[in-house]
Protein backbone atom coordinates (compact mmCIF):
# COMPACT_ATOMS: atom_id res chain seq x y z
CA UNK A 1 0.00 0.00 0.00
CA UNK A 2 2.78 2.36 0.56
CA UNK A 3 6.32 3.11 -0.73
CA UNK A 4 9.61 2.74 1.22
CA UNK A 5 12.01 6.31 1.93
CA UNK A 6 14.46 7.09 3.62
CA UNK A 7 15.66 10.03 5.70
CA UNK A 8 19.06 11.57 7.28
CA UNK A 9 19.25 12.68 10.62
CA UNK A 10 17.62 16.46 10.87
CA UNK A 11 15.51 16.01 7.32
CA UNK A 12 12.04 16.71 7.96
CA UNK A 13 9.36 13.99 6.95
CA UNK A 14 7.12 17.17 7.04
CA UNK A 15 7.40 20.93 7.59
CA UNK A 16 5.11 22.85 9.91
CA UNK A 17 2.65 24.91 7.52
CA UNK A 18 2.61 22.31 4.71
CA UNK A 19 -0.49 20.13 4.92
CA UNK A 20 -0.34 16.50 5.86
CA UNK A 21 -0.61 14.43 2.55
CA UNK A 22 0.70 11.06 3.98
CA UNK A 23 1.00 8.86 7.02
CA UNK A 24 4.36 7.22 7.83
CA UNK A 25 5.60 4.00 9.54
CA UNK A 26 8.48 4.02 11.14
CA UNK A 27 10.65 0.69 10.23
CA UNK A 28 13.54 1.83 11.42
CA UNK A 29 14.91 4.66 13.26
CA UNK A 30 12.99 7.60 15.00
CA UNK A 31 11.27 10.53 14.09
CA UNK A 32 10.18 13.40 16.44
CA UNK A 33 6.75 15.54 16.06
CA UNK A 34 7.69 19.61 17.20
CA UNK A 35 6.20 22.85 17.17
CA UNK A 36 8.34 26.30 16.41
CA UNK A 37 7.08 28.55 19.08
CA UNK A 38 8.20 31.93 17.92
CA UNK A 39 11.85 30.32 17.93
CA UNK A 40 11.53 28.06 20.51
CA UNK A 41 11.73 24.11 19.53
CA UNK A 42 8.54 22.10 21.59
CA UNK A 43 8.99 18.19 21.07
CA UNK A 44 5.59 16.87 21.74
CA UNK A 45 5.84 13.32 20.87
CA UNK A 46 8.71 10.96 19.52
CA UNK A 47 7.96 7.59 17.13
CA UNK A 48 10.45 4.55 16.52
CA UNK A 49 9.88 1.51 14.84
CA UNK A 50 6.74 -0.21 14.43
CA UNK A 51 4.98 3.41 15.11
CA UNK A 52 2.74 5.30 12.74
CA UNK A 53 2.92 9.18 12.79
CA UNK A 54 1.13 12.17 10.75
CA UNK A 55 0.47 15.44 11.89
CA UNK A 56 -3.35 13.84 12.43
CA UNK A 57 -5.05 17.35 12.88
CA UNK A 58 -3.37 18.22 9.27
CA UNK A 59 -4.30 14.95 8.22
CA UNK A 60 -7.87 14.60 9.18
CA UNK A 61 -8.57 18.24 8.34
CA UNK A 62 -6.18 18.67 5.21
CA UNK A 63 -4.90 22.25 6.72
CA UNK A 64 -1.65 23.36 7.40
CA UNK A 65 0.41 21.44 10.02
CA UNK A 66 0.74 23.45 13.61
CA UNK A 67 3.93 20.57 13.55
CA UNK A 68 7.38 19.50 11.68
CA UNK A 69 8.04 15.60 11.98
CA UNK A 70 11.75 15.33 11.87
CA UNK A 71 13.83 12.35 11.75
CA UNK A 72 16.06 12.17 14.39
CA UNK A 73 18.57 9.55 13.29
CA UNK A 74 18.73 7.85 10.48
CA UNK A 75 15.16 6.63 9.46
CA UNK A 76 13.55 4.80 7.19
CA UNK A 77 9.54 4.84 6.43
CA UNK A 78 6.77 3.15 4.47
CA UNK A 79 4.55 5.96 3.08
CA UNK A 80 1.13 5.69 2.85
CA UNK A 81 -0.71 8.11 0.43
CA UNK A 82 -3.71 9.74 2.35
CA UNK A 83 -6.16 9.51 -0.05
CA UNK A 84 -5.86 5.51 -0.36
CA UNK A 85 -5.47 4.95 2.95
CA UNK A 86 -8.94 6.87 3.05
CA UNK A 87 -10.34 4.82 0.77
CA UNK A 88 -9.27 1.55 2.40
CA UNK A 89 -10.19 2.57 5.74
CA UNK A 90 -13.64 3.24 4.51
CA UNK A 91 -14.13 -0.08 2.63
CA UNK A 92 -13.00 -2.29 5.55
CA UNK A 93 -14.50 -2.21 8.72
CA UNK A 94 -11.22 -3.30 10.92
CA UNK A 95 -8.95 -1.07 9.54
CA UNK A 96 -11.63 1.71 10.52
CA UNK A 97 -11.82 0.66 13.67
CA UNK A 98 -7.97 -0.09 14.26
CA UNK A 99 -7.33 3.44 12.92
CA UNK A 100 -10.13 4.74 15.52
CA UNK A 101 -8.25 2.66 18.19
CA UNK A 102 -4.68 4.36 17.04
CA UNK A 103 -5.88 7.76 16.87
CA UNK A 104 -7.40 7.75 20.54
CA UNK A 105 -4.39 6.43 21.89
CA UNK A 106 -2.92 9.53 20.44
CA UNK A 107 -5.50 11.27 21.95
CA UNK A 108 -4.77 9.73 25.21
CA UNK A 109 -0.72 10.64 25.11
CA UNK A 110 -1.88 13.97 24.49
CA UNK A 111 -3.81 14.78 27.24
CA UNK A 112 -1.27 12.64 29.43
CA UNK A 113 1.57 15.09 28.20
CA UNK A 114 -0.66 18.25 28.84
CA UNK A 115 -1.56 17.50 31.90
CA UNK A 116 2.09 16.24 33.20
CA UNK A 117 3.13 19.50 31.73
CA UNK A 118 0.73 21.67 33.61
CA UNK A 119 0.88 19.51 37.05
CA UNK A 120 4.10 18.22 37.48
CA UNK A 121 7.51 19.61 38.50
CA UNK A 122 10.36 19.06 36.01
CA UNK A 123 11.99 16.21 37.94
CA UNK A 124 8.76 14.86 38.59
CA UNK A 125 7.80 14.25 34.56
CA UNK A 126 11.83 13.18 33.97
CA UNK A 127 11.11 10.48 36.66
CA UNK A 128 7.58 9.48 35.64
CA UNK A 129 8.78 9.22 31.89
CA UNK A 130 12.05 7.58 33.09
CA UNK A 131 10.10 5.14 34.98
CA UNK A 132 7.14 4.72 32.28
CA UNK A 133 10.05 4.59 28.89
CA UNK A 134 13.72 3.95 30.10
CA UNK A 135 14.37 3.46 26.21
CA UNK A 136 13.09 6.57 25.32
CA UNK A 137 15.49 8.59 27.64
CA UNK A 138 18.46 6.59 27.02
CA UNK A 139 17.67 6.38 22.70
CA UNK A 140 16.41 10.50 22.34
CA UNK A 141 18.84 13.35 22.27
CA UNK A 142 19.05 14.65 25.40
CA UNK A 143 18.77 18.22 24.12
CA UNK A 144 15.34 16.93 22.49
CA UNK A 145 14.64 15.02 26.03
CA UNK A 146 14.56 18.17 27.27
CA UNK A 147 12.45 20.16 24.82
CA UNK A 148 9.91 17.43 25.45
CA UNK A 149 9.58 17.65 28.85
CA UNK A 150 9.78 21.56 28.58
CA UNK A 151 13.14 22.60 30.03
CA UNK A 152 16.00 23.80 29.29
CA UNK A 153 18.78 20.99 28.25
CA UNK A 154 21.04 22.60 31.57
CA UNK A 155 17.66 22.20 33.66
CA UNK A 156 17.75 18.39 32.52
CA UNK A 157 21.65 17.99 33.53
CA UNK A 158 20.96 19.79 36.97
CA UNK A 159 17.94 17.08 37.37
CA UNK A 160 20.19 14.55 36.07
CA UNK A 161 22.88 15.12 38.25
CA UNK A 162 20.71 15.60 41.38
CA UNK A 163 19.52 11.87 40.56
CA UNK A 164 22.17 9.92 40.20
CA UNK A 165 23.42 11.30 43.75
Amino acid sequence: MGHQRNFEAGEDLLREGDVAKQLYFVDQGAVRLWHNDDGRDITVQFFFEGQAVSSFESFYLIKPSLFAITAMEKTTVTVVDGKLLRHTIEAEPKLMAAFTDYVCHRFIDYTQYFLNRIEDSPELRYQSLLASDPELVNRVPKYELASYLGITPVSLSRIRSRLDK
